[in-house]
């Protein structure tokens, strides 16, 4: 298939347009409808920031999608999970553009698309047109709203990039048409940390978190409980934002935390590096979101955590060294301006501040750290800690898996990248060793596969955080494969499968007619697989066999056939 290319000047515009990302550029409306979010830029996500807005596109998929101003497609993607069917152009301004689940795409960019995936034999591709090959118009439709990839329902996700390093921009300022909002965001609690061997907060070195409540007319009260500390302490704020005529609830662009006037700490999410987005872990109370799914916002910043969006004295920490009483106050602010004020008092009152408790495995949040057992072993490299703690350990015999059952420590604790873990069999009995593979195991009992590598009689595998029990398995039975009404394929012109495995989940899929491959199409949210009939590469008038491959994440493959009329 041929597609225009346009001459050489047009990508010389391109390139000599380009100016700041920060330039306050009006860009048209994505959806030919009200714009409506159902999340904003930089909210709180499980180990991410949202590096978009959600468009709402009024509870159903198909809705015409435009480029926001002129450009071309500089990048395609395809995807089970993830963005699913997503579009990135890029435009003069500096910016790329990005348009993510959507349902479908506008030719030329369908046209090209699938002649990429029967050239690499993959449903699945990361595709990156010349520049100039697929040039697109400000308000031109370039494909239909959906919910493909990781999508929980029907929306558009958009985002705006600085083009030159893909951090992605809160969108929002570059659009003309305002989105109504003159809503104040809305506080939920606070939290005290004392700083381990330097503070203490009601007597105790442990945090101390409350809930916020509110009177008839909605104006949040006083603290519950009278909040007395002495030492190095720090403080966080659980508070969301609210929009005109939405019963959603959205990330605060702006926190800051005054002590007795002064500003303290600040925090504006306009911006962020997608290698930082997992520094969220950071941000957050991570202990709280993984043990409650309450998402506490710091106002002190750990020493491992770089993020660029703070203003902090003392990172942020607040020393108190008086017995009096230090007035504080958040002051929450919207991308609107909408900001609640919430005053509190913090008495100084002197206490004991237990000393630290030896640690006979202190793990230094600068350094590459190790813990090696007989039959357990942790590696976490340098740079993956956001701050310094004390490593535990525990195991517990069992009669399930291959392995015994162990612990990675005994509190939740994030990682910026990858740790390394592996762990002894106790029995090494399966010929086939890549049908092993570690498993997480949940506090009430269920498993989900991981994978690894064999390795000195045991299973590696890398890990995201700490806190969490791990074991060996073993899957040894393949995927199942059931078709779905085969007498039928022919009259609709599409073939459909059911795909499904028990432990390990599908790795990989494969259909052929004739021996020729075929385009089966696939969301993770639906076992279907389905390939729709294309004229143009399947030779009519004959017997038609189909050969459709699935293999697990243990190597178990599974083959199905059918010969059909068409």
């Amino acid at each position: 298939m041929k597609f225009n290319i346009l001459f050489s000047c047009v990508f010389l515009f391109f390139s000599m347009a380009r100016f700041s990302a920060y330039t306050q550029h009006p860009y048209t409306n994505p959806l030919d409808i009200p714009p409506a979010l159902s999340a904003n830029f930089g909210e709180l996500r499980s180990n991410h920031f949202h590096s978009g807005i959600d468009f709402k596109t009024q509870q159903t998929v198909n809705k015409s999608v435009a480029a926001i101003e002129d450009g071309y497609v500089s990048r395609i993607s395809v995807s089970p999970g993830g963005y699913g069917l997503a579009l990135y152009i890029d435009h003069p301004s500096g910016h790329t553009s990005v348009y993510a689940h959507l349902n479908s795409f506008s030719s030329p960019i369908a046209d090209f698309v699938k002649e990429k995936q029967y050239e690499q034999e993959s449903y699945r591709v990361e595709l990156y047109p010349e520049p100039g090959l697929l040039i697109v118009k400000k308000g031109q439709q370039i494909g239909l709203s959906g919910n493909t990839g990781s999508s929980g329902g029907p929306h558009l996700h958009f985002e705006v990039r600085d083009t030159q390093t893909q951090d992605p921009l809160d969108p929002l300022p570059f659009f003309s048409q305002a989105i109504p909002d003159t809503q104040k965001p809305d506080i939920r609690g606070i939290a005290f940390y004392p700083v381990e061997g330097k503070g203490v907060v009601n007597g105790s070195s442990d945090p101390l978190r409350m809930n916020i409540l509110k009177n008839k007319s909605g104006i949040p009260l006083a603290p519950p409980q009278a909040i007395n500390a002495w030492g190095r302490i720090g403080v966080a704020v659980k508070a969301y934002d609210r929009m005109n005529g939405q019963s959603n609830i959205y990330g605060v662009k702006h926190v800051r935390l005054f002590v007795d006037e002064k500003q303290v700490f600040s925090s504006s999410i306009d911006r962020f590096p997608f290698s930082k987005t997992r520094m969220l872990n950071s941000f957050i109370d991570f202990e709280e979101w993984r043990e409650q799914s309450s998402f506490y916002m710091k106002s002190f910043i750990e020493p491992g955590n770089t993020l660029k969006f703070y203003d902090a004295v003392n990172n942020g920490f607040i020393d108190i060294n008086e017995e009096r009483d230090y007035r504080m106050r958040y002051e929450l602010e919207d991308h609107n301006g909408n900001t609640l004020v919430y005053s509190f008092v913090v008495v100084g009152q002197q206490q004991p501040v237990a000393k630290t408790d030896s640690c006979k495995n202190f793990m230094p949040w600068t350094l590459h750290n190790t813990f090696v057992d007989f039959d357990f072993m942790l590696d976490i490299p340098s740079g993956n800690l956001y701050n310094s703690f004390c490593f535990s350990h525990r195991k517990t015999g069992s009669t399930v898996y291959y392995s015994d059952i162990h612990r990675v420590n005994d509190s939740p604790v994030p990682l910026h990248q990858n740790a390394t873990v592996w762990i002894k069999l106790n029995a090494d009995t399966l010929d086939n060793k890549q049908q092993y593979g570690i498993v997480e195991i949940t506090e009430t009992g269920n498993d989900n596969w991981i994978g690894g590598t064999y390795k000195r009689n045991g299973m590696e595998v890398s890990i995201r955080e700490l806190g969490r029990m791990y074991a060996v398995d073993s899957d040894t039975f393949p995927p199942n494969i059931v078709p779905v009404n085969p007498e039928k394929w022919v009259a609709s012109r599409r073939i459909q499968i059911r795909l499904s495995d028990n432990k390990s989940g599908i790795s990989a899929f494969k259909g052929t007619i004739n021996g020729k491959f075929v385009l089966f199409s696939h969301d993770m949210k639906s076992s279907l697989y389905t390939y729709r009939f294309d004229d143009s590469r399947l030779e009519k008038g004959k017997t038609q066999e189909l050969v459709f491959v699935a293999t697990d994440g243990a190597g178990n493959t599974t083959e199905y056939r059918y010969a059909f009329e068409y």
